[in-house]
């Protein structure tokens, strides 16, 4: 990693930087290449929609430094380099795209050569609150550490932002994923996210408390939405789609939920609040998925994080309570599942002597929730009657051949109403002004489909 913030070389006279201080003109590409290249600690500066850009090894935008990114602007990670972007503690990135005009974060390997993994994803670090000491981010220096007292930090916006083929081991046993937000606070703008074909997770979250709403995450290699560390945002509208050759050893899950890792119980719990989340898994009509694809819901160590009005299906197991830990927060009211519908081939497995699947089962069920379990309910009659087009699964098609630009409206089926507001989490504070308690459905979806336009579900084949 170079921490020097000028890397330069002369040819013929010219002077070429990678890292521009604010007053700097804007960099150019080097002769023979089509990229502006960005490598070490980058000063303030905007990159602009009329040239692209290459990230080499681990550029970092530390504290005091803002990275501006205008609409449309492409930014590729170098794959023999694992570039990676961080933005430190302190500082910020204003990548504010448009639905017209996406920024998108991707691969520099040719079309069709594409895949997860080729780089190592966005990284953002804040000063919110987590709960542990000093924690630092998987496959990063020891000494970048995030999280402190501030949940109203910034770490600047993210808008109208995709992030493809992202995710590597950067080191043995440490990944990245697409996007990573450590210590994130609540002052920052997290909206309009696609996250395609990760190399490990989609999003992961630990710890902080930034809000998020209309969130992708499509093709990934590990989980979809994985939070830890006693994240306590609030995300509404959220789809998860997985391509069922694509799961890792350490089981793929819709959602994984932890507090600590290590099961501490006097540290704070996780207590993300989430509404309005579609997530579809890799089974539809008997296709053949990979053994390592495990659970809908994972729920981990004294986790207490409440998700309602949300559709889960396609998992072999609809919810797993990991530790006995975790039900304790559920009954206490600390944490609340409510209004969900799962459809799975096993509806519950609970770990710890001190809770059954049938407590789950009725616990469950006294909430509001509809769990279906067996094989009858990974059909496409199944999922079709709650409303989900069966062209939204991957089913045996294989990744080239999803469709770019799939239609996720929802007009009929048990989806289309039912959604509910009134339960007490909704009335807290930071959450009573985070959602939208006007929509009538449960999923993601009602009859407008808010992926149209900055999305691209084949982004393998796109020319950038």
């Amino acid at each position: 990693m170079k921490t020097n913030l000028l890397s330069a070389w002369m040819l013929a006279g010219l002077v070429f930087f990678s890292g521009c201080k604010k007053d700097d003109p804007e960099p150019t590409p080097e002769p023979g290449s089509s990229y502006v290249v960005l490598k070490g600690d980058l000063s303030s500066q905007t990159l602009s929609a009329d040239k692209k850009y290459l990230l080499e090894g681990i550029v970092y935008v530390r504290t005091g430094q803002t990275l501006t990114i205008q609409p449309g602007t492409v930014i590729a990670g170098e794959k023999k380099s694992k570039g990676t972007l961080v933005v430190d503690r302190g500082g910020k990135i204003v990548a504010k795209g448009t639905s017209d005009k996406p920024i998108v974060f991707t691969s520099n390997q040719a079309v069709g050569d594409r895949d997860r993994g080729d780089w190592g994803g966005l990284i953002l670090l804040g000063n919110a609150k987590v709960n542990i000491e000093s924690p630092t981010i998987e496959g990063l220096s020891s000494n970048v550490t995030y999280g402190g007292n501030d949940d109203n930090d910034s770490s600047g916006e993210l808008q109208f932002v995709r992030v493809e083929f992202a995710g590597i081991e950067l080191t043995p046993n440490n990944e990245t994923n697409g996007i990573t937000l450590g210590g994130v606070g609540r002052g920052t703008k997290f909206e309009n996210i696609q996250v395609s074909y990760g190399g490990d997770d989609g999003i992961e979250w630990f710890g902080g408390s930034v809000n998020g709403k209309y969130l992708v995450v499509f093709g990934t290699w590990d989980d979809c939405f994985d939070i830890d560390n006693g994240f306590s945002g609030n995300l509404q509208f959220g789809l998860g789609i997985s391509y069922p050759s694509y799961a890792d050893q350490s089981d793929s899950n819709g959602f994984e939920w932890d507090t600590d890792g290590q099961n501490n119980l006097e540290r704070a719990k996780t207590t993300v609040t989430v509404s309005n989340f579609t997530i579809l898994g890799p089974s539809l009509d008997g296709n053949s998925f990979s053994g390592n694809f495990k659970y809908g819901t994972d729920l981990r160590r004294n986790v207490a994080a409440s998700l309602y009005n949300s559709v889960v299906v396609g998992f072999p197991t609809a919810i797993r309570l990991n530790q006995s830990s975790v039900f304790p927060n559920y009954k206490a009211g600390t944490g609340q599942f409510a209004n969900n519908v799962y459809y799975a081939k096993t509806a519950t497995i609970a770990s710890g002597s001190n809770v059954t699947a049938e407590e789950i089962a009725k616990y469950l069920k006294d909430n509001d929730n509809v769990v279906e379990a067996s094989t009858d309910f990974q059909t496409a009659a199944a999922y079709q009657a709650l409303g989900l087009k069966t062209d939204q699964f991957f089913g045996k098609r294989l990744n080239t051949d999803y469709p770019a630009h799939p239609d996720f409206s929802l007009t009929t089926g048990t989806l289309a109403a039912g959604a509910k507001f009134d339960y007490a989490r909704f009335s807290e504070e930071n959450r009573a002004n985070q959602f939208d308690k006007t929509v009538k459905f449960r999923g993601a979806f009602g009859a407008t489909d808010w992926t149209k336009g900055w999305t691209n579900f084949d982004p393998i084949k796109i020319e950038y």
